[in-house]
Formats: structure tokens, sequence, C-alpha cells
């Protein structure tokens, strides 16, 4: 019986412009997954300590939590999308690719900064 070898993350398919599209890959998809449902528990928590009028301080508390747990989410998606898209684009030696890819990598930066 021979085995293939297998990878965690398909090859990217082509649009249009022949150009792939990118994928999360991060090194624990379901990690991921499971921080997101962390906190989208915690944002209902916080949505029914407002609705029983729970005490300032205790619900800016969780909005904290929630806002330095999606900044940790942002975090490994950048580092994913440094480390995987932007490597190989400029990798590639395809300059217009190299160059989309960097003016990507750059807004995302400029509207993560924004926010904080």
């Amino acid at each position: 019986m021979t085995t293939s070898a297998r990878t965690d993350t398909p090859s990217p398919s082509p649009t249009p412009t022949g150009r792939a599209h990118g994928y999360v890959v991060a090194k624990d998809k379901q990690a991921l997954i499971n921080r997101m449902r962390r906190i989208e528990g915690q944002a209902r928590g916080i949505e029914r300590m407002i609705a029983e009028e729970r005490y300032c301080i205790d619900i800016l508390t969780q909005i904290a939590a929630v806002s330095t747990a999606l900044e940790t989410v942002a975090g490994i998606l950048l580092d994913d999308h440094v480390n995987h898209c932007v490597r190989h684009a400029l990798a590639s030696g395809d300059e217009v690719v190299a160059a989309e890819k960097t003016r990507e990598l750059l807004d995302a930066v400029h509207r993560y900064t924004r926010t904080r």
C-alpha cells in the first residue's frame, strides 16, 4: 500500500487573472477556530452583562479581554501572511505579484495600527 504525502493546506487555485488565492496557513487552524469561538462566547457574555446591568468596570474588563484575544488572532494571521503569502510572492521573482503582496501587507498593517 502506498501513501501520499499529506499537506495541511490546499494548493492555491488560480483566479481568472492567473494569480493564486491566499489561504490561512496557520500551523493549527483548528486552534484559531477555537479561539474565535471563545471570543464569540465572550462577546455574548458582554451582551448579557449589559442586559443585566452589571458593574461597568466588570464589563470593561471583559471588553479588554475580547480586544486582547482578537489582537492575538490578528497577530497570528499577520505572521502567517508574511511567512507564507508575502515570502512566496517575493521568492517567485514576479515583481507584479511581489508588489501586490507587499501593498496588501502594508495596507493590513495600516488598518490594524489605526484601530489601536
